[in-house]
């Protein structure tokens, strides 16, 4: 066994994965790859945002198909075993599993990262065949054709994290077209070469086509629906782990809807949904809800642009943390295109790296998790303008609604109709219920928000599920052209407060007072109206 061929780490790395008490087995993923390896020379490069199973995915692929030792007592249970082509390719093949990141982050500048890779890959081959005369001066890719020359031995490789290299600092422009190359002579036009599994975040660079890697299928979340089901959990998968999870703790302090809440509304191609897989794990792992996923991507990088106002993407932002998608056109993010000048380039990257959801061309914020780091950006750059203004003023538009102070209430929502640069023409129940998101942006500190969800005999525009016993609930109803008594009056007729009864109330840990909201607005004369009543 070597560093890089038919490495022992990547057995060690799938075996931690399965002991796991809240591992999921995607193992079926490998009836489709035997397809592949059965060909030969098939190329697929599947780009999901991090913490995904991108890596845990090819640590299974690399433990699967790998000569370099017996994997058998990890897979015989799992579902891949009842495949009839199981035992043809278990341990089988000779992988070559490399994690750039690895590289990567131990080097010094772009040589120091290429040099690295392949002496040590050179070292592996000349040590796992002695019996081949390798030239003194050879490339590594010469050396890999001279081994299928001489023995007819193909390899499968395995490449996670391809395109690290590209968020390093001391990576240039030609690094890159570099690094392509070096990609391209590994894999195309060889006959060594049996099967190339490739992840990353980013789809493949688009170059000239002389050095482009277009041998390459790319699978990416937006764009393909094939092996979807293998990143990311699905609905049925999460309530399994949460039943495994339930036997695990005796003092459960997560709940089911909680993860849907904070970690679902991803969509794929294909329309599946899909839950953000480690966030999931470590929820459950630690019983506590937190953000464990966003602090991992680059979302200072992406929110420099937002800051900056770059192709006015601030006011869509604003306009998704209100609670809304917006129309964009997603393509694939060139991982070239490291400056980005037009909204719908930044909000592609955002897809690309998971802070959106695209669906039916419009992209979202997908969950909790994300929406409270877009909503600390708004509350935090005093450069997005009046979007921080309204943001700000949030935390006192909750004590006033909590306070019954209806007169600030109606004065902040003022302020926000009277904005040097309003975010909406606000002509219209939509464009209201935006601009309310934003002034009560504050409670989602300390209150489970939902929007127009299903309540007695009909849907109401908010309810505020506080997180601490004994707060107050608020059931929050909109009307434009009409006053707050008739919104009250909805919220009593309709009976929205039947959610804060019974399981309902113990499901959301609500045990204090019911608060009716009614907003009011006049198109013609602009005035803003508010009532608050307790039940």
């Amino acid at each position: 066994m070597g560093y890089y061929l038919n490495s022992s780490k990547i057995y060690s790395l799938y075996e931690s994965e399965v002991r796991k008490p809240y591992f999921v087995d995607k193992t079926e993923m490998l009836s489709e790859l035997i397809t592949l390896v059965e060909q030969g020379n098939n190329h697929i490069c599947i780009t999901r945002p991090r913490r995904f199973g991108k890596s845990v995915m090819a640590s299974m692929v690399g433990a699967f198909f790998s000569r370099g030792f017996d994997s058998s007592c990890l897979f015989d249970s799992l579902k891949i075993s009842g495949d009839d082509k199981y035992l043809a390719h278990l341990n089988q093949h000779d992988v070559i599993y490399i994690d750039f990141s690895e590289a990567a982050n131990i080097s010094r500048n772009f040589r120091e990262f290429i040099d690295s890779i392949t002496e040590i890959l050179r070292e592996d081959l000349h040590e796992a065949f002695p019996d081949v005369k390798f030239w003194e001066r050879a490339a590594v890719v010469q050396d890999l054709r001279r081994i299928h020359e001489k023995t007819k031995t193909s390899f499968i490789f395995i490449f996670d994290e391809w395109d690290c290299i590209f968020h390093k600092k001391y990576t240039t422009n030609d690094d890159k077209e570099s690094y392509i190359n070096f990609l391209a002579s590994l894999t195309k036009g060889t006959g060594y070469v049996t099967l190339s599994y490739m992840t990353g975040v980013l789809p493949i660079a688009k170059y000239s086509s002389g050095s482009t890697i277009n041998n390459f299928m790319e699978y990416t979340m937006a764009a393909q629906p094939k092996y979807s089901e293998y990143f990311g959990f699905s609905d049925d998968e999460v309530d399994t782990l949460y039943e495994r999870f339930l036997k695990n703790e005796k003092e459960p302090s997560v709940g089911r809807d909680d993860l849907r809440l904070w970690y679902d509304g991803y969509h794929t191609a294909g329309g599946t949904k899909l839950y953000n897989p480690r966030s999931v794990v470590l929820a459950l792992t630690n019983n506590h809800l937190a953000s464990y996923w966003t602090t991992t991507g680059p979302y200072s990088e992406i929110s420099t642009y937002i800051v900056n106002d770059i192709d006015g993407v601030k006011k869509d932002v604003a306009m998704m943390v209100a609670g809304e998608a917006v129309l964009a056109d997603v393509e694939e993010f060139a991982a070239t295109a490291m400056h980005l000048s037009t909204r719908d380039e930044i909000l592609s990257a955002m897809v690309v790296y998971g802070f959106l959801n695209y669906e039916d061309g419009k992209v979202h914020i997908p969950n909790k998790e994300l929406m409270d780091e877009f909503a600390k950006t708004i509350r935090r750059e005093k450069r997005l303008g009046y979007i921080y203004n309204l943001a700000n003023a949030s935390g006192r538009m909750l004590r006033a609604t909590l306070d019954g102070d209806t007169k600030t209430m109606e004065e902040i929502l003022q302020f926000a109709h009277d904005s040097e640069t309003p975010l909406l023409d606000y002509n219209n129940e939509t464009e209201l219920t935006a601009i309310v998101n934003l002034v009560y942006l504050a409670a989602r500190d300390s209150y489970y928000v939902e929007r127009e969800c299903k309540a007695g005999e009909g849907y109401v525009d908010f309810i505020f599920y506080p997180e601490r016993p004994g707060d107050d609930g608020l059931i929050l109803e909109l009307k434009v052209d009409d006053t707050p008594e008739a919104a009250i009056r909805q919220i009593k007729d309709r009976k929205y407060t039947l959610k804060f009864q019974g399981k309902m109330a113990e499901k959301k840990r609500h045990t204090g007072r019911i608060l009716m909201v009614g907003i009011g607005y006049n198109k013609k004369s602009k005035d803003h109206h508010c009532l608050v009543e307790v039940l």
